[in-house]
């Protein structure tokens, strides 16, 4: 099979982001939701986001999102877990592409109680392809694009382009929001150590504890709160 040259990988990735962009604009009404200014910024200017804001210790709203199979996938199916959402623009783009691979990377590091996310716009045939070309394999990838869910319930979608901004959340094992960044503006990274760190401090440490059965040692991880 020949190789795609480097304009063709061009050209294909930006078939797959239009082609995201016109299902999310042509398939998403927004004159009902509430709407946000002043937080985040495209290059010079500010976006309007739209979407109710989520606020620290608040209790995290449920949504409803789908996986590269489009089978549904909500916050409640991760009970007892610390959950780390990574949200981005489009995996198809450097700083989003470069964020997903890095938190695939630190997840294999994590103990087992903390799930990390990754969730945008994509459409889930255009995420399986790029997991599949980055070897992304750590976390679950799931998209917003068909009921823009999770968008509107945490504030997050920016008017008039139909993508999800940059941002972090940790939600620990109660549900509630521990951790919020809004990048302050979508093409910079977010504080990777910062989100790294928070994780593991409000994640239950897991301890293993020794039981004895007979003559055999039976070792059981159990979640312990600081």
């Amino acid at each position: 099979m020949m190789k795609l040259s480097t304009l063709h990988k061009f050209l294909f990735a930006l078939f797959f982001i239009n082609l995201t962009l016109i299902f999310n604009v042509q398939a998403f009404n927004h004159d009902n939701l509430a709407q946000t200014q002043n937080l985040v910024k495209a290059n010079d200017k500010y976006v309007t986001l739209l979407g109710t804001q989520v606020a620290i210790d608040e209790q995290a709203p449920n949504f409803k999102v789908v996986d590269k199979n489009f089978s549904p996938v909500q916050l409640s199916d991760f009970k007892e877990q610390t959950i780390l959402i990574s949200v981005v623009p489009s995996l198809d783009t450097g700083v989003c592409s470069l964020q997903t691979k890095r938190f695939n990377e630190e997840a294999a590091k994590l103990p087992k109680n903390i799930t990390l996310l990754t969730i945008s716009n994509d459409l889930p045939f255009a995420q399986k392809r790029f997991c599949k070309v980055e070897n992304v394999d750590q976390i679950k990838v799931l998209s917003d694009s068909v009921w823009r869910n999770f968008g509107e319930n945490y504030g997050l979608i920016i008017k008039d382009m139909g993508l999800l901004t940059r941002a972090i959340f940790i939600i620990d094992s109660q549900g509630k929001v521990k951790y919020k960044e809004l990048v302050a503006n979508i093409s910079q990274h977010p504080d990777y150590a910062s989100a790294l760190k928070a994780v593991k401090d409000i994640a239950p440490v897991l301890v293993i504890e020794s039981k004895e059965d007979k003559n055999n040692k039976i070792e059981d991880i159990i979640p312990t709160k600081k």
